[in-house]
């Protein structure tokens, strides 16, 4: 089957996330509809930041207090520490935050989070929010693993596939990989949603049908 078809057939049932509606756009409204307490601080910031018309200051913000978390381990340690108390959190969530070029919203997010403590979910809350700001703008990431390396008009027929099914409008960031044992075919992962058409896979379900028979 030709790459174009495979990717088809994968990304049509990769396809029950929705993006953002005009309506949706209009009212401040999250552009996706995540679950769970890290979706719900992340829903809470977007609708504050579009009306305030901050969203892309906050997402900057958020980025650059993951980087933190990512890069200084003493840090992260202390914010998820049961041991220190929420106060001495919302203090040191103050001082990052003071004097800084960030938003009010950003802050809040963070010293809201300190008081609840709930300073251990930071970086799920930035996923999150990721996801929702990535939903925004169309953006679509998709894993694409093949049994060989892709060449550049592969990479493209494949995009165009995927544009077909996901929408012309979406800007999806490919991410390729190799893995030998797939012997030919390809998996397709956007999202949470996960479509393999691997020929190993084909070849092991023939084997367990044929295993059932005996």
């Amino acid at each position: 089957m030709a790459l174009r078809q495979l990717a088809a057939r994968a990304a049509r049932p990769l396809c029950a996330r929705t993006f953002a509606s005009a309506a949706a756009a209009a009212d401040h409204s999250p552009p996706l509809k995540l679950f769970g307490i890290p979706a719900r601080y992340a829903n809470a910031t977007y609708t504050a930041a579009s009306k305030a018309g901050k969203l892309d200051a906050v997402e900057a913000d958020l980025a650059a207090f993951g980087a933190i978390i990512t890069r200084n381990a003493e840090f992260s340690s202390y914010l998820s520490n049961p041991t220190v108390t929420r106060a001495d959190k919302v203090a040191l969530i103050e001082s990052v935050f003071d004097g800084k070029h960030t938003t009010d919203i950003s802050r809040n997010l963070f010293t809201t989070m300190a008081a609840n403590a709930r300073l251990s979910d930071a970086r799920r809350v930035i996923g999150a929010f990721t996801e929702l700001m990535k939903a925004k703008r169309g953006e679509v990431d998709a894993i694409v693993t093949t049994a060989e390396p892709l060449s550049a008009a592969q990479e493209k027929a494949l995009i165009a596939a995927l544009k077909k099914q996901v929408g012309d409008t979406a800007k999806i960031a490919l991410e390729t990989k190799v893995d030998a044992a797939l012997i030919g075919g390809l998996t397709v992962q956007i999202g949470d949603k996960f479509m393999d058409l691997s020929i190993a896979t084909k070849i092991k379900s023939v084997k367990n049908t044929l295993a059932g028979t005996v």
